[in-house]
């Protein structure tokens, strides 16, 4: 099992090399793979750039090497790789409740084609030290997955602020830049919230029927990147587990 790196080194067992060798050994499958991994997503951004990479390297090994494991089989090696894992092996949007191993699908098309503009400053964050933080507070309200669901007004809640992210505060203490391009984004489009454990921060900007703007860079403070995207009611490679 070898992996090539397109761009920037990453870590010597990183993620899709850790997926790989555990898909090989729990099928015993005498094959083995070369990986290219390009990385798009930053590191210490909340995205799950690693978890993305991890979990399509389970779907495509296991289609390349005739596994035809299913779904439910592979989110059983997802959970242990880390909590995000398995929604990106789900491939569908969803609810995520439990450390990750718990999924409820969205409605199809609750959240499809929508736009968001995605902003993270220079520094990133690394997850141990937000979930570590004292300032991290567990006093949330929870939510009854199920009954949510019922909700004939879901998909206007979902896109208009419901909920909060409770790593934000212990984020902005340890990464100051987060408070700001969560301001910066506010002041435009009426709306922030940073992406899991930061730092990157997110605002909707639109729907589908409107156009999207094709450049962002020329209005980013300096070193601040950020990208405009589309949201998906699922994963590209969604049908390469039954």
């Amino acid at each position: 099992m070898r992996r090539h790196d397109i761009g920037p080194a990453l870590p010597e067992d990183d993620l899709s090399l850790r997926a790989a060798r555990a898909l090989q050994q729990a099928s015993g499958t005498p094959l083995g793979a070369d990986l290219s991994v390009l990385k798009a997503v930053p590191w210490g951004a909340g995205l799950g750039g690693g978890s993305s990479d991890a979990a399509t390297t389970l779907l495509a090994l296991n289609r390349l090497w005739g596994l035809n494991w299913s779904r439910e089989r592979l989110l059983q090696l997802a959970l242990p790789l880390g909590a995000d894992v398995p929604f990106f092996v789900g491939g569908r949007s969803a609810f995520v409740e439990g450390i990750g191993e718990q999924l409820t699908p969205l409605p199809a098309g609750t959240l499809e084609g929508q736009q968001f503009v995605v902003v993270k400053p220079p520094q990133p964050i690394a997850t141990a030290a937000i979930f570590g933080s004292p300032l991290l507070v567990r006093n949330t309200e929870p939510v009854i997955v199920m009954s949510f669901l019922a909700d004939a007004q879901l998909a206007a809640k979902l896109l208009n602020g419901f909920g909060r992210n409770d790593l934000q505060p212990p984020a902005e203490a340890s990464c100051p830049e987060v408070t700001q391009v969560a301001a910066w984004l506010a002041a435009r489009h009426g709306n922030s919230r940073m992406s899991g454990s930061g730092s990157a921060v997110f605002a909707r900007i639109g729907s589908a029927d409107q156009p999207l703007a094709s450049s962002l860079a020329e209005d980013l403070p300096p070193q601040w990147v950020g990208r405009l995207c589309r949201s998906l009611d699922n994963h590209p490679l969604v049908d390469w587990a039954s």
